[in-house]
């Protein structure tokens, strides 16, 4: 569809659905980026994978990229409260394969384990878009990513245990990275073109029936 036709199949579902929802939505679409993401390699326990979704979503990371060489992780809508509906998730049979894709859209490789070349969280560098690569529960990242990593980011730790639990990792640096990207004057949020995208995504999400209208909408149009 063209910009025309895009404009009028929005302006036809809207109708569909309350001026509130209207508002929540482009309200929530003012805080999505895609600046900056994170990339889950092969974890297997369905709770942390959920939480990360979770997280990504609150602190409005649009996009998710999942490797699964080993495991298939499963999304429990318990922990997740059905936010997996409102992000771009994408799956991987290869971390390479992964690697590659983000770096071509031009994200620098973070890797999130500790290293000698390490750098602590508060002093990452906001400058660069970024993909955020956390490990599998037991053994951490694979060796593709740290010998293929821009960065080693690491989270201050103060105690005996020497790791976080992989969700809550993530949660910590979504939390400190989106905060100083917000007060930033970083050209983080999406363009006028992914809004109305994903405004259109979004909306059909909220609509009962929706393969039902889609189908009434296009026919009359001679789709």
């Amino acid at each position: 569809m063209d910009k025309n036709e895009l404009q009028d199949y929005t302006r036809y579902l809207e109708t569909f659905v309350t001026e509130n929802r209207k508002k929540v939505l482009k309200d929530v679409l003012k805080q999505r980026t895609r600046y900056f993401t994170v990339a889950l390699e092969d974890l297997y326990q369905m709770h942390n994978v959920s939480a990360v979704v979770r997280s990504s979503d609150v602190f409005g990371w649009q996009d998710l990229h999942i490797i699964q060489k080993r495991y298939d992780p499963k999304l429990s809508h318990k922990i997740a409260k059905g936010a997996e509906k409102w992000l771009d998730i994408y799956r991987y049979e290869d971390t390479q394969n992964s690697i590659d894709a983000l770096k071509k859209q031009g994200y620098q490789i973070v890797a999130t384990t500790p290293h000698n070349d390490d750098v602590l969280l508060p002093d990452f560098d906001i400058s660069k878009p970024s993909a955020f690569f956390f490990g599998v529960e037991k053994n951490g990242l694979s060796d593709i990513v740290k010998q293929q990593a821009d960065v080693f980011l690491k989270i201050p730790m103060y105690g005996f245990t020497e790791s976080f639990n992989i969700s809550v990792a993530a949660a910590l640096i979504m939390n400190s990275l989106t905060e100083r990207l917000h007060q930033s004057d970083i050209n983080w949020q999406f363009t006028e073109n992914m809004q109305a995208e994903t405004y259109i995504k979004w909306l059909e999400k909220s609509i009962r029936s929706i393969e039902m209208i889609k189908r009434d909408y296009f026919e009359n149009k001679g789709v």
